[in-house]
């Protein structure tokens, strides 16, 4: 509910840093939570998409492509013009698997080890739009291998179907 209160702008309204309104190919940029913003070495954003169907890495194609070089090309922007953070120092990434299952990516200072941006979770957004201009359906037939903690549920649903 917390994403589709952004994206209705019912809350977080005034942290909004960059709005592509387009419910197709837009999204929102927000500070995440786990940055004070009073300093760039940790600078985190998240871009939020407005299309409530795409969920995680697994649903994107082709189709998405524009949604994702959007993304890619707006945020960088934005950031730089906000920031004065270019591009070549930020970490864009997505989640596998994602904390929430509505599509958002992660904007991070190259230099900050921010949670999950490790190879194991993270996937470069870079890479990903390379991979479906290859094979639209590249994230439907790929095998992707994400770390889980010992207490995690999903660990429970794995070791009981008997695939860990």
């Amino acid at each position: 509910q917390w994403v589709y209160n952004i994206l209705e702008k019912k809350a977080e309204a005034d942290r909004i840093i960059h709005e592509n309104p387009d419910p197709a190919n837009g999204f929102v940029l927000v500070p995440d939570f786990k940055w004070n913003q009073n300093q760039l070495d940790d600078l985190y954003l998240i871009a939020l998409v407005h299309c409530r169907e795409v969920r995680s890495l697994r649903d994107l194609t082709a189709e998405h492509l524009p949604l994702l070089r959007n993304i890619l090309q707006e945020g960088q922007e934005a950031i730089a013009k906000r920031f004065s953070v270019s591009s070549s120092q930020l970490r864009i990434y997505l989640h596998y698997q994602p904390s929430y299952y509505h599509l958002h990516v992660h904007f991070t200072a190259l230099g900050y080890d921010a949670p999950g941006s490790s190879v194991e979770r993270a996937h470069l957004l870079a890479d990903v739009i390379d991979n479906l201009a290859m094979d639209s359906s590249y994230y439907q037939k790929r095998a992707l291998t994400f770390p889980l903690q010992a207490d995690e549920p999903l660990l429970k649903k794995f070791q009981e179907a008997g695939r860990v």
